[in-house]
């Protein structure tokens, strides 16, 4: 390269640089491993730092990103970090002009989430589809939040559902990497009052509360369903618990509410043995109410809530707790001993050597 070139590409990458500062929206794990492993090699060239333990997960991620990149040169690793920086910005730009024309009804104070009230219809859309709708804390909370504004104002049924190909991935995993050494009890404490609050808010939900699976789901927001009032799917999603492959057990009254829906057997499979169910086998099983073709699915499902949100409200919330009143006390009893079950698992080193095998495998594909 001759020096004007060097030059101006060391300018763009200084630019490239002060612009990822101005950033206000978190461009996701992946896409930051992305921008330390091009940074690295366009200040220090090919990796040459140490492996990490495989127990530290933060470095032992950083360090395989950056020795992905090989011999790459300092140049092209400099051309490389600018055009990504460029299209995260040209992304938020996009998405900013997006959100100064908010859809009709939406509802402010979420970032995870897209909550709209329509038609007597309270939608709930997990909003982090490049993330696969996996939940972190925020998520969390901000699930907790609109299904208590949902109780509460005038519409007549709530919808929970994804945006993008996911459904949910459940869990985002990062809730428990992202810990520092001497923490984990508190975060495994903190975890279960969370997740406590989060299944509570199904189980007391006061109006008909409806899953719209538009993809895969995975892990909590599979066990929840079984808390919901309907659940119709895409024949294209699927339904996996993986917790014993994580090391860990059944959460949302999934241990109490699947074996009544579907059998001991068949809830055996895919809480113990961690069986993937496809729409069809969920819905033979009970789990899910309908399935319908992923060309049509949205078009038949929102017309149908259209006209069940067109139902005296007063009508479907009185037969709803008639419905689940007998229930409430022993679900909130098993959704108690649910979390307190999962905090020692989430302590235990089985379940710590088992994520790190997930990851280990992850990381090979």
């Amino acid at each position: 390269m001759t020096a004007a070139t060097m030059q101006v590409s060391e300018k763009d990458f200084q630019k490239a640089q002060e612009q990822l500062k101005l950033l206000k929206k978190d461009p996701g794990n992946e896409t930051k491993l992305k921008l330390y492993a091009l940074f690295k090699q366009a200040t220090e060239g090919p990796c040459n730092a140490p492996k990490p333990g495989m127990l530290d997960f933060v470095k032992k991620a950083k360090w395989d990103a950056w020795n992905s990149l090989g011999s790459l040169s300092k140049d092209d690793a400099r051309q490389k970090y600018a055009e990504l920086v460029s299209s995260l910005v040209s992304a938020e730009s996009a998405s900013q002009k997006k959100e100064a024309s908010p859809e009709e009804g939406r509802h402010d104070g979420y970032e995870t989430l897209i909550v709209t009230t329509k038609n007597n219809i309270t939608k709930i859309m997990f909003n982090r589809p490049d993330r696969k709708n996996a939940i972190n804390h925020q998520m969390y909370r901000e699930i907790i939040k609109a299904l208590q504004e949902a109780g509460k104002n005038d519409s007549t049924i709530a919808v929970i559902t994804g945006n993008g190909d996911y459904y949910s991935s459940g869990n985002d995993l990062n809730n428990f990497t992202n810990v520092k050494p001497g923490e984990m009890e508190k975060m495994a404490k903190d975890g279960a009052v969370l997740l406590k609050e989060f299944v509570g808010q199904f189980i007391d939900f006061p109006k008909p509360l409806i899953a719209v699976v538009n993809g895969p789901a995975i892990g909590i927001c599979v066990t929840v369903l079984g808390l919901c009032d309907l659940v119709y799917a895409s024949d294209r999603a699927t339904f996996h618990s993986p917790f014993s492959q994580l090391g860990q057990s059944p959460e949302g009254c999934s241990s109490y509410l699947f074996p009544k829906i579907m059998g001991l057997a068949k809830a055996s499979e895919m809480l113990l043995f961690n069986k993937k169910l496809t729409a069809a086998e969920a819905c033979a099983q009970g789990l899910v109410t309908e399935v319908f073709p992923d060309s049509s699915f949205q078009k038949e499902v929102w017309a149908r809530l259209e006209a069940y949100a067109s139902l005296p409200k007063n009508s479907l919330a009185v037969s709803k707790q008639l419905l689940r009143s007998m229930e409430k006390e022993k679900l909130h009893a098993v959704n108690s001993r649910e979390c307190e079950v999962l905090t020692e698992r989430w302590l235990s080193d089985e379940c710590a050597n088992a994520i790190v095998s997930f990851f280990q495998k992850k990381s090979k594909l």
